[in-house]
């Protein structure tokens, strides 16, 4: 008789993540450069980099972050929000056509996660307290065509091996919502469906969040289906406690199982 798989922290995720995991090397030569974002609804804001661990966000500054580039003159920036206690901010810049997309994330409180899921459907809430925010602009180019929401992604049936040994797979399932299962490591035999959203960054690259509902948590992930490479991070608490935070780097290999399409009609 098999045991009944439990959900577990976030911190406990990320230390089964951690050994020989496959997230990418950290995107060095950034010190003292500066991203001008001009966002579509016409606030402009500068992001420079005071060195390779350390970057100013407008005013505010001393912020550390981890960047990435999954693909030539793709820049993924993640760092935590110094304004709140539980929200963090994730960057993705597309040098080659000049834009971006900001995801702006934050977790519940511990009064609004222990809120359950009947209450909040009787209220008219979402059924995830996680909250992700999407701002797009452009990098200096006014007329560069911005990032958007897309389809591309829904019917895709994908396995990720994030390390030698934490295997996913995930099933895209339509616009907002997807399946994912834990088939080899600390989360094996757990399965759930949780809502999420995909954008498109360019050609086979995608950006693809989540936000879970069981464990307040938040997953921001590029997925670049040409190098069949992932890159992100995910984020939540790190106990029960609600006292402190776990945002760690992930990445895995990527392989396409199938694809299915529903006839129309």
């Amino acid at each position: 008789m098999s045991t009944e798989a439990v959900f577990i922290q976030v911190g406990a995720l990320a230390e089964g993540f951690a050994p020989h995991s496959n997230t990418l090397e950290r995107q060095l030569g950034l010190s003292g450069s500066t991203l001008t974002l001009h966002f579509a609804e016409g606030e402009t804001l500068k992001c420079h980099f005071t060195d390779d661990q350390t970057l100013n966000w407008g005013a505010r500054g001393g912020i550390a972050y981890r960047a990435t580039s999954i693909r030539s003159g793709i820049l993924f920036i993640d760092f935590l929000d110094p304004s709140q206690d539980n929200a963090s901010m994730t960057l993705v810049c597309d040098r080659n056509q000049g834009n971006f997309t900001l995801v702006y994330g934050q977790l519940p409180d511990e009064r609004q996660t222990r809120l359950d899921a009947f209450s909040r459907v009787e209220q008219g809430l979402p059924l995830t307290a996680v909250n992700a925010e999407f701002r797009f602009g452009t990098l200096d180019n006014a007329a560069a065509a911005l990032p958007h929401f897309t389809d591309e992604l829904i019917g895709m049936r994908n396995m990720y091996t994030y390390s030698p040994t934490e295997r996913y797979e995930h099933i895209y399932l339509n616009d907002n919502f997807y399946a994912w299962q834990c088939l080899e490591g600390v989360e094996k035999g757990l399965a759930d469906v949780d809502r999420c959203h995909y954008v498109k960054v360019a050609e086979q690259l995608y950006l693809f969040v989540w936000r879970e509902k069981i464990v307040p948590t938040l997953g921001v992930v590029m997925i670049d289906l040409q190098a069949m490479r992932t890159d992100g991070k995910i984020l939540g608490y790190q106990g029960s406690d609600f006292s402190a935070l776990s945002n760690f780097a992930v990445g895995a290999h990527a392989q396409v199982l199938n694809t299915t399409r529903h006839p129309r009609g």
